[in-house]
Formats: C-alpha cells, sequence, structure tokens
C-alpha cells in the first residue's frame, strides 16, 4: 500500500513537472491550455462548437419542423433514436476530431465523450440502454493508429452513463475504402455486408438496446451497416451517438461562435 501511494505521488510529480516544462496546448487553436479539466482543448474553443440547432427532429435528432425530417429516412426501422453534439464540417469541431482520429491526441477523447453523454435522449432510450458498441476500425487502420478512436469515446460516455463497453461484438470483416470522397450511394455500397457479430456472442445480445458510438455521422450508412449486423444478430433496438454530424445541403446552420468555414488553425 505504501509503495502504491509513492507511485501514485511520484506520478503526480512527474505529470506537473511535464506540464511545467512541457505546458499543454489546445489540440484546435494551438494556444496554452490553462485548464487541465479541458482534456487538452481550450475553454474558448469548446463553447465555439457549432451546435444543431432547435427545433430537432424528436427521433433522429437533426434540426427538422415538426413533421418534415428528412435525416430520418435514413435510418432502419430498428433504430430508435440518434443523437449529436455538433455539426462537423470544419472549424473547430472538425480540427477537434481530427487531433482524435489522426492526430494521435487521444486525450481529447474524454472531452468529446463528456459533451456526448450529456446529449438529452428520449426517457426509453435513457432507460433501456444496455451497453455501448463502437464502430470498428479495419484491423490495418487500427495497428497503424494504435487506437479505435470510437472505441476511447465509448468508454468516456461509459464513465458517464455507467453501462459497459462491448468492444469485442461487432467484426469488420473486410477493409472498406474511406468514405470521406464517396457518394451517398458509394457509401452504402462500400460498407454493405462489411460487418458481422462475432461468433457465440449472439446471446449477449439477445433483447439488448444498443448504443453505437461514432465520431462523426454523415450518410448514416456506416452506423446503419453496424445497426444491421446488431440486429440480425439478436439486439432488439439500436440507437446513435456521435459527436459530430456532417450538414447537407438545405440544413439549417446557426452558428453562436465558430463559423463553420473555420475559426481554428488545425484543418
Amino acid at each position: 500500500m505504501i509503495v502504491d501511494g509513492w507511485r501514485e505521488t511520484g506520478r503526480a510529480a512527474l505529470g506537473a513537472a511535464l506540464d511545467f516544462l512541457l505546458p499543454p496546448v489546445c489540440a484546435s487553436c494551438d494556444q496554452l491550455v490553462s485548464d487541465p479539466t479541458e482534456a487538452l482543448v481550450c475553454g474558448v474553443c469548446w463553447s465555439r462548437l457549432p451546435t444543431l440547432p432547435a427545433p430537432r427532429c424528436e427521433r433522429c435528432g437533426h434540426p427538422a419542423d415538426e413533421y418534415d425530417c428528412r435525416w430520418c429516412a435514413l435510418l432502419p426501422p430498428y433504430v430508435r433514436a440518434a443523437r449529436s453534439v455538433c455539426w462537423a464540417k470544419s472549424g473547430t469541431a472538425l480540427a477537434i476530431v481530427h487531433a482524435l482520429k489522426y492526430g494521435g491526441w487521444t486525450r481529447v477523447a474524454e472531452g468529446m465523450g463528456t459533451r456526448m453523454a450529456r446529449l438529452a435522449f428520449p426517457d426509453d432510450v435513457r432507460r433501456e440502454r444496455t451497453a455501448l458498441v463502437p464502430v470498428p476500425l479495419a484491423r490495418t487502420r487500427e495497428r497503424e493508429r494504435g487506437y479505435n478512436q470510437s472505441g476511447l469515446l465509448a468508454h468516456a460516455i461509459a464513465a458517464k452513463w455507467k453501462i459497459p463497453v462491448w468492444e469485442d461484438v461487432i467484426i469488420r470483416g473486410r477493409t472498406t475504402e474511406s468514405q470521406t470522397r464517396l457518394t451517398p450511394e458509394q457509401r452504402r455500397r462500400n460498407v454493405s455486408s462489411a460487418f458481422t457479430v462475432a461468433p457465440r456472442l449472439g446471446a449477449r445480445l439477445r433483447g439488448a438496446h444498443i448504443m453505437l458510438v461514432d465520431d462523426v455521422v454523415t450518410t448514416a450508412a456506416t452506423l446503419n451497416a453496424c445497426a444491421a449486423a446488431l440486429f440480425d444478430g439478436g439486439a432488439r433496438i439500436i440507437s446513435y451517438v456521435t459527436f459530430g454530424r456532417a450538414p447537407s445541403i438545405g440544413d439549417r446552420i446557426e452558428t453562436t461562435g465558430d463559423l463553420l468555414n473555420g475559426n481554428s488553425r488545425r484543418h
């Protein structure tokens, strides 16, 4: 016990010394982060996130009139709800996503996940959610990156929601092309049948309400492909939670501090 206490004290002292010698900078704007609880993104940048404006669809969380939600049409009938923290097209939101996804700034996941955990889901989703399942990366990409960003986000959310993370449920059976430059139809074909439920894990899924986690949703093609595998594997219903959502033509975009054409120095 005494040894463990000395180790913890030593780690804390080393961390304080490193912060003094190499002060952390914001993953979005490169300015010094004065508050370490902000998880490598400064308070100003967090406040600049372009949140989705109200009114929003009760099911999918997309900005929409009460009886006119185009985004819901993207979702299969067994998807109960979807929520995202902010628009992610450029500017601060996309800089934060890129810092986590491509820059190796894994600590950013904590702040992103904290904000994802605050999203308001319908009462039945909050009561029923069984576990968080991150969208898996292809094995080659995960080896290159050293982590799955969706898995990091899922664990950050789980700490707030007090539900487990099931990272072993979905298998990505084949490597798919990057979705970034594909059309909506090409995205659907690219990930069609790319995911399966791991053998002998169907019993765990039976009757469960699964929360699928990803960093950004655009056309929901990847999330829908994962949801199809989960549903076929025995899950009763699935909901989606992402940090960012890519706006499409016709979406209402209202920003209160961070214009989507970019206020950060990282792109």
